[in-house]
């Protein structure tokens, strides 16, 4: 079933209405828990250049960082099944359900993270508890982007789906610069030495207790109206049969919608880590700047992400969500190359500055658009499984794999690549955006 097939309306975003105080509540609630919980998932990406020596033998550094860089992208793997099961978990329990076990899960793996020796001490068990800690936290973040998307979109007021949904992505950015923030304050205040062999264990354990913080502010929440109408609407019309799954619902009966999420996914998960969560180290190892300067231009970069992002939300429900993605994904492809060839050859501050404000200001055409438009392709039985398993497909495949990608390209050489593989994906980008249904003025199931 497309996008323009879906059963009848719920609400719509042709006409604008300002937040009732409870939908305020739940956006300020969600974000702020969404925020906390993409923390423990950036420290990784943050530090994974410092504690490298600490899980793998480090004799030989690069060798090191590209096994820790593995555990990253394992991490990814996961994320798909946690799509999945947790998507399913919250279109049957709730997205209020769902929030609150994500956020432990991901609070209690950076918690493992922090504590575990070693393998000085514990020797192969130190990268065998990483790897499972890593496993349970890509579990959690895959079912945390649909749950979240589809509470705060099923919050919005009326007309403002997009803007709503941006403040997925604000949290996501957050998180990411509390975790560079972190990485600066730690690179400044400790001696090299420290940061390596305990210092970054302070990133996760201030993570996992914000993890508590988090889970407070989700138990408090509401359960939105959206779920609760569809759940009772189910409720009604049981005829004693047993009731389909969100899971085997979602692939049966929107198998093109699913499809478009990962079409949509492609290219703003591939130039986000790249831009968001590994430029700094990529940088420091391409041109070699210092990481305390690498860490303070994607500070300074991801904080203009996140003031633009609402803005960029307001744009797409006042124009559409296919001209401000097209922006995006056009953009992307016309400065891939330059961007990379002003890295490899600079390694000043300043050009770094330039190249991820660029990158973060063509990003808002995704980050803005892509809770919402997401959301608006599912009816709530199966939004949150919609949502969390396709896109999560997408991320492990491209985005988990991208800082894995981008440090071997460098390290055997192959730098000056870099920029091909990044167009190719804004140019699917521009593919699936052109072709898409606008679905800015269409009523949500």
């Amino acid at each position: 079933m497309s996008a323009t097939s879906r059963p009848a309306p719920r609400t719509g975003t042709s006409e604008r209405e300002p937040l009732s105080r409870r939908q305020r509540k739940a956006l300020v609630a969600g974000a702020i828990g969404n925020a906390v919980e993409w923390v423990d998932w950036a420290v990784y990406g943050t530090f994974s250049a410092v504690f490298a020596g600490q899980f793998f033998p480090s004799e030989d550094p690069a060798a090191a960082l590209l096994a820790t860089l593995a555990v990253f992208a394992v991490g990814f793997v996961m994320r798909p099944v946690g799509g999945a099961v947790l998507g399913a978990y919250a279109d049957r329990h709730g997205r209020k359900a769902g929030l609150t076990l994500t956020i432990s899960l991901m609070a209690g793996s950076a918690a493992v993270i922090a504590v575990v020796p070693s393998y000085a001490v514990i020797g192969l068990a130190a990268p065998i508890v990483l790897l499972l800690a890593r496993l349970v936290q890509g579990f959690s973040a895959g079912g945390e982007f649909g749950t979240s998307s589809a509470f705060l979109v099923e919050s919005a007021a009326r007309g403002g789906r997009a803007f709503a949904g941006s403040w997925q992505q604000v949290s996501v950015g957050a998180g990411v610069l509390v975790a560079s923030l972190m990485g600066v304050l730690l690179t400044n205040t400790l001696s090299e030495e420290s940061l390596a062999s305990w210092g970054w264990r302070i990133a996760f354990g201030v993570g996992a207790l914000l993890g508590l913080v988090g889970l407070w502010l989700r138990i408090s929440v509401e359960e939105t109206d959206a779920f609760t109408a569809s759940r009772a609407a189910e409720e009604a019309a049981a005829d004693g049969s047993p009731r389909r799954g969100a899971l085997l619902g979602m692939l049966r009966d929107h198998p093109r919608a699913a499809l478009r999420v990962v079409g949509i996914t492609v290219a703003g998960t591939l130039t986000y880590y790249i831009w968001v969560s590994y430029m700094p180290g990529f940088a420091h190892s391409a041109s070699g700047i210092p990481l305390s300067d690498a860490f303070l231009a994607n500070t300074i970069a991801v904080a203009v992400f996140l003031v633009l992002l609402p803005f960029g939300g307001r744009l797409s429900d006042r124009v559409g969500r296919k001209p401000t993605m097209l922006a995006f994904a056009v953009g992307f492809l016309v400065v891939a190359w330059p961007a990379f060839r002003l890295l490899q050859s600079s390694d000043g501050f300043w050009t770094l500055l330039a190249v991820e404000l660029v990158g973060v200001v063509l990003l808002v055409g995704y980050s803005a658009n892509c809770a919402a438009v997401m959301a608006e392709q599912f009816p709530a039985r199966v939004r949150t499984t919609g949502i969390g398993l396709p896109y999560a497909l997408a991320v492990a495949v491209f985005g988990g794999t991208a800082p894995y990608i981008t440090t071997w390209l460098t390290t055997s050489g192959r730098g000056d690549l870099i920029w091909v593989y990044v167009a190719a994906a804004a140019l699917v980008g521009v593919v699936v955006y052109a072709t898409m249904p606008e679905t800015k003025d269409e009523e949500m199931a």
